[in-house]
């Protein structure tokens, strides 16, 4: 963990003395908001409905698995889904992404949302101009799903869904830099949905809230997805556990869960590794996320071995979701 995020999790002396700082922060963030909201600034309404899946702490909370079973849900509820997002650390252009897309060149994370969605996906930091360019190229596409973007206040929603980690929760409450939030937390009352991804402590479960956990038991092997592994196949072997994604202490969990014994080795989140990163003595398998094995494959070993998981979430949440876009569809229709 970064050491400036330790001190988001609780009251420190850091923290306090960066409270001036964050409530600059919370002036600037504000005033843009409520500039959108008076019509000062302009947000674009785009001829279908518009979800959001974002947080508003810093960090992993659990965005991508969400908007994979989110469009899954959507599909299967009669929609035709696409999904716009960022590119955070791609080359910040307007682009598709394939699903053998350079994550280098998009970004990490929009690779796997072509990889399992099988939706149409585009990034660009301008998420409005994503989305109309996927419209033009998909125009059967009826809902659009942001992941990310609940402060890209520029491309106007139909849905909110605010991710939290059931964990960490919101750290110690500041803004930034002095706490880890983007928005204060009564945003979270705004929302039309907040899902607590892992163990809810905070008993947040209820109107409008939904809990969230990840599953995943079988490994699959970075260079022939055929070949499988199931937890105590590793058993009695020296593993080393690659995560380079905003919490990796959740993946690290999940292994033990699963009753795997390993060496953790964490790196920043969207990492670009390097050969020479993931060469551990006397290793007889690295396993990873598949966030990290979409960056590694090109130099993958016969011994490494990527774990998927996928959301598991209330239906209710999907059915919330798509009677409010029908709704929002028959009024645009109407």
């Amino acid at each position: 963990m970064h050491p400036l995020h330790r001190h988001w999790q609780r009251i420190t002396w850091l923290s306090a003395a960066l409270l001036p700082l964050a409530g600059l922060f919370a002036l600037v963030s504000g005033a843009r908001r409520r500039a959108y909201r008076l019509g000062w600034l302009h947000a674009t309404r785009l001829p279908v409905p518009i979800v959001v899946a974002g947080n508003i702490s810093v960090g992993g909370t659990g965005k991508t698995p969400l908007v994979i079973w989110l469009a899954e849900a959507l599909r299967a509820r009669g929609f035709t889904p696409g999904i716009v997002s960022r590119g955070y650390r791609g080359k910040g252009r307007l682009s598709q992404v394939a699903a053998e897309a350079d994550p280098h060149a998009v970004g990490d994370e929009p690779v796997l949302l072509a990889r399992r969605s099988h939706c149409p996906v585009w990034v660009g930091p301008d998420r409005a101009a994503a989305a109309r360019a996927l419209l033009g190229s998909e125009p059967g596409v009826d809902v659009i799903v942001s992941d990310d973007g609940l402060q890209h206040y520029g491309l106007a929603r139909d849905f909110e869904i605010a991710v939290v980690d059931g964990t960490s929760g919101l750290g110690n409450g500041f803004l930034l830099p002095a706490g880890p939030l983007r928005e204060p937390a009564r945003r979270l009352t705004e929302v039309d949905a907040v899902v607590i991804n892992g163990e809810d402590r905070a008993n947040a479960a209820g109107s409008g809230r939904f809990v969230m956990s990840l599953a995943g038991a079988e490994f699959h092997a970075l260079l022939d997805s055929k070949r499988h592994r199931k937890p105590a196949d590793f058993t009695g072997s020296r593993v080393y556990a690659v995560a380079g994604i905003g919490n990796p202490e959740r993946f690290f969990s999940h292994l033990r869960g699963l009753g795997v014994t390993f060496i953790e080795r964490a790196f920043p989140d969207h990492y670009r590794y390097l050969p020479g990163d993931l060469e551990f003595a006397n290793a007889d398998a690295v396993i990873m996320t598949e966030k990290d094995a979409i960056k590694c494959t090109h130099f993958a070993r016969q011994n490494w071995w990527v774990l998927p998981v996928e959301a598991r979430v209330d239906p209710a949440l999907a059915d919330l979701v798509a009677h409010k876009l029908r709704t929002s569809i028959g009024r645009q229709t109407a």
